[in-house]
């Protein structure tokens, strides 16, 4: 299945490329051409956040490695967890952040490049975290005071924080880190080298044209639903459906429907709560960014324990 998913990956990181350059050149010749932050939710809680709605069937087989029957227990854990990141992020919004970022980093790095590499390796998880580290400071590079806002409307209110990141900007430290980056996904080029790991370039490119042109929150959302989730969603649906995708991806949607709605319901309840003292912008995207991270740890510690004891 290795190839098979190599060959299907490539594809779609040609399709995203070429999407992503239409897309661009769209936005670029009209400029009061914009997309909502409503549209970018709603692309969120459906396409984004589906990619992780198997987390019950893959909670199911953790629980049976640990001689569990009781399946409740796993949504339990998995929902406290979700519950504890929002308190977290509440109490301590900065710290939160930056933790946040750096497994974001390391979830995105690996995820996206991972059906390309056979080493396993402490080094190997180094470079999975700078790969992904593009996604964090490419819009912090091109729309710094946009990422800054963003970051403030989080309940980031930190002004060391903030001192700090117009520090790291001013001396150049965000295009260090991009192009060790940089070096990171050459490094997965070219080792052990096929023609298929050319996806590498493709994404990298499409994630510096996005954020060039569009703003932190579209490109983070056209990149998020339409190259992260979807390649996740096709590993998954393969696993479904080894002999054929199309099938794979039926099963697929029938298993991820009920958590997804369970997710996009909660979600509207929560915007619903913060549209009364915030506007609806800074609503959308306390729900964009916190949920996700209320989501994203859980999945990640679930991913972990999976791979860990199925070994």
């Amino acid at each position: 299945m290795s190839d098979k998913i190599k060959k299907i990956n490539l594809n779609h990181s040609f399709i995203f490329f070429l999407a992503v350059n239409i897309f661009s050149i769209i936005f670029f010749r009209f400029d009061n051409f914009d997309i909502s932050t409503f549209l970018c939710l709603f692309l969120i809680l459906t396409i984004g956040v589906s990619h992780g709605s198997l987390d019950h069937v893959k909670g199911k087989k953790l629980l049976e490695l640990f001689n569990i029957q009781k399946s409740y227990i796993f949504y339990l854990i998995y929902i406290l967890i979700a519950l504890g990141i929002i308190i977290i992020w509440v109490l301590f919004p900065t710290i939160t952040l930056i933790l946040f970022l750096i497994v974001a980093s390391y979830h995105f790095g690996k995820e996206d490049t991972e059906f390309l590499v056979t080493d396993k390796s402490y080094f190997t998880e180094i470079l999975y975290f700078l790969k992904g580290l593009l996604i964090i400071l490419a819009p912090l590079y091109f729309h710094f005071q946009d990422t800054v806002e963003i970051f403030k409307i989080l309940l980031v209110k930190n002004e060391f924080f903030y001192s700090t990141l117009s520090f790291v900007e001013k001396n150049k430290i965000i295009q260090i880190g991009i192009f060790m980056s940089s070096l990171s996904s050459i490094f997965f080029f070219i080792n052990k080298f096929e023609i298929r790991k050319f996806s590498i370039f493709l994404d990298y490119f499409s994630i510096v044209i996005l954020n060039y042109y569009l703003s932190p929150l579209i490109a983070f959302t056209f990149y998020f639903c339409f190259l992260h989730s979807i390649r996740h969603s096709i590993t998954l649906a393969l696993e479904l459906h080894e002999d054929n995708l199309f099938n794979g991806f039926k099963i697929f949607i029938k298993k991820a429907i009920p958590l997804t709605i369970l997710t996009g319901v909660f979600s509207l309840i929560c915007l619903y709560l913060l549209n009364s003292e915030n506007n609806l912008n800074s609503s959308v995207l306390k729900v964009i960014f916190i949920g996700l991270a209320s989501l994203t740890f859980p999945h990640i510690l679930l991913e972990y324990l999976l791979e860990k004891n199925e070994k």
